[in-house]
């Protein structure tokens, strides 16, 4: 596998420290956010060490400004442990009158936001990071960029350096930058299952200082993993967890674990997508199910890379949800989002890549296969025939995203087929 020499993160950091005073850099334990933030960092504060951590603390609920004081950027590392720097770093902001003054990290949401008076609105910029893209880990070549699409190229073409045993490892090895540098494949796989150990015996229960019970985790979290690309609603989770748990188990409670999930960003739900139709079905604005990477689902259900080859089915699963990363990764860099579409009629369309100036393409995940993709250009071109584009722009492209087939090309129809190990922002 390859080995990675950058993060997309880097450019999209340095763009936001140009056009505002503070940036906020955020995301899952273990993604990277104070590796890439140090490298633009002035000075640098870790809120976590152990060493300083109580006269931190300390520091930043009394006189927090004294924490502020360094070469800028000044790097906030974790500094949701004391939520009231946030003002604090607002008003330096303000007091300052100049931009890249700040940046802070976070692996959690804070637990207490009531300590929060100012939304930082005009003095931060949010950064979501994530776990590596196959094209940041250098799995993917990256002959195929997202961004080009949108210009519709008439012709494309590169080859497909993944076999599906490549596939089945990257999916269930995850993004995690450090897993990615590691040569021996069974310690690179062994770091999902640390990171989902984690979650479970601690980081679950730290986010909001709520004491979880750990079964009840693992049940969720296997749970959300059988329903990854799905519309599933909590009372199903619930239903599914019941059955092996012998406690009273309500739905506020799964909620509850759900949002705990959220914040401390194992969980990435994706929202819907809201066309404008010709026809008369009604858009389900159900979020769908996902996890941020999809090695978090594989080790929820115990499962490695020969698994996932004797179930295909759930290979399908996996592999839609490391797509699903992928794209959110370079969507991000091209200041855009990912959405889903699934209406009344049973239409579907796993991704929407929506940018900011109201440009789109449709893309439909399949693992690979005459019969998958075809069927994929299907669901695309019965979706754009129902587009009212007399009240809104045509797709700019439709694309077929896939695993196992050969190369990247268009099709007649006009429709892109792209592996995603060709794929770049």
């Amino acid at each position: 596998m390859g080995t990675y020499k950058f993060r997309i993160a880097d450019q999209i950091l340095a763009e936001k420290l140009e056009g505002k005073g503070a940036v906020l850099v955020q995301g899952p334990k273990w993604c990277g956010k104070t590796t890439t933030s140090i490298q633009q960092a002035g000075s640098i504060l870790y809120m976590a060490d152990p060493d300083k951590m109580e006269q931190n603390i300390r520091l930043a609920n009394y006189a927090p400004s004294n924490l502020l004081q360094g070469a800028t950027p000044r790097l906030i590392d974790e500094w949701q442990l004391v939520p009231k720097l946030w003002d604090a770093v607002r008003f330096a902001v303000d007091q300052r009158g100049e931009m890249g003054q700040f940046i802070l990290t976070g692996s959690a949401v804070p637990a207490n936001t009531a300590e929060i008076f100012h939304t930082g609105t005009g003095r931060f910029s949010w950064l979501t990071m994530r776990t590596m893209s196959l094209f940041e880990s250098g799995d993917s070549t990256g002959a195929i960029s997202l961004e080009t699409l949108f210009d519709q190229p008439k012709q494309i073409f590169a080859p497909n350096p993944l076999d599906i045993n490549a596939l089945a490892f990257l999916t269930c090895r995850g993004g995690w930058p450090q897993a990615c540098l590691m040569s021996k494949t069974k310690t690179a796989l062994n770091q999902a299952f640390d990171y989902y150990d984690a979650i479970v015996t601690a980081d679950i229960s730290r986010v909001d200082n709520v004491e979880r019970n750990p079964e009840r985790v693992k049940r969720l979290m296997r749970s959300y993993a059988r329903n990854q690309g799905t519309q599933s609603p909590a009372t199903l989770l619930k239903a599914d967890m019941v059955t092996n748990d012998s406690d009273t188990l309500d739905e506020d409670t799964v909620v509850s674990y759900i949002n705990a999930l959220k914040k401390i960003f194992v969980v990435e739900d994706m929202t819907a997508w809201n066309p404008n139709l010709r026809s008369k079905a009604a858009i389900r604005t159900a979020e769908t199910r996902y996890f941020t990477d999809p090695s978090i689902a594989t080790a929820a259900l115990g499962l490695g890379p020969k698994d996932l080859i004797n179930d295909l089915n759930t290979f399908g699963f996996m592999f839609e949800t490391m797509c699903v990363r992928d794209l959110r990764v370079y969507a991000e860099a091209l200041g855009g989002s990912v959405y889903h579409y699934r209406d009344s009629n049973k239409l579907e369309c796993d991704a929407v890549v929506h940018l900011r100036n109201g440009s789109y393409g449709l893309v439909e995940i399949k693992l690979g296969g005459d019969k998958l993709v075809e069927e994929g250009a299907s669901n695309l071109k019965k979706l754009n025939a129902i587009l009212d584009t007399t009240r809104m722009k045509s797709p700019s492209f439709m694309m077929v995203l896939t695993g196992t087939d050969g190369f990247a090309y268009q099709r007649d129809d006009g429709i892109y087929v792209v592996p995603v190990g060709c794929l770049k922002n």
